[in-house]
């Protein structure tokens, strides 16, 4: 586990469960991943996910999407990093066909999509793409 960025490693472990045909993973709990598989779900590239508590400590069950055998998700793409963080304006967010690709930005108000960051016109820390 990647203990400097574990938004990485989340969408790591996604990748590679994706790639093993797996059809559910566990991450250990953060709000903000929680928040980014909130998108991710709203948008259509995972089925949903749960929050289980085990003792003192939180995980979260992803529940991962696949169409006829093959995954929804063909990539994930992490930008920022600790050391490099990437900040956007609306403007420069790019903008995908509805249901082929999101960006996932964190904003002043919370963590988006990019059409909706785009319809609020805010930018923001670009976190990833999905597509």
């Amino acid at each position: 586990m990647s203990h400097t960025y574990p938004i990485a490693d989340m969408l790591t472990r996604i990748r590679n469960a994706l790639m093993a045909r797996l059809e559910i993973i566990e991450v250990p709990h953060s709000n903000m991943k929680e928040s980014i598989l909130e998108v991710m779900t709203q948008e259509g590239f995972i089925n949903g996910f749960r929050v289980v508590k085990r003792g003192a400590k939180k995980f979260i069950y992803v529940s991962l999407k696949y169409v006829d055998n093959n995954p929804v998700i063909t990539e994930i793409k992490c930008f920022s990093k600790p050391g490099r963080r990437i900040y956007i304006g609306y403007d420069q967010i790019k903008r995908y066909t509805p249901g082929y690709g999101i960006t996932i930005l964190s904003t002043s108000k919370g963590i988006m999509s990019g059409g909706r960051a785009l319809k609020e016109k805010i930018g923001g820390e670009l976190i990833c793409t999905v597509y």
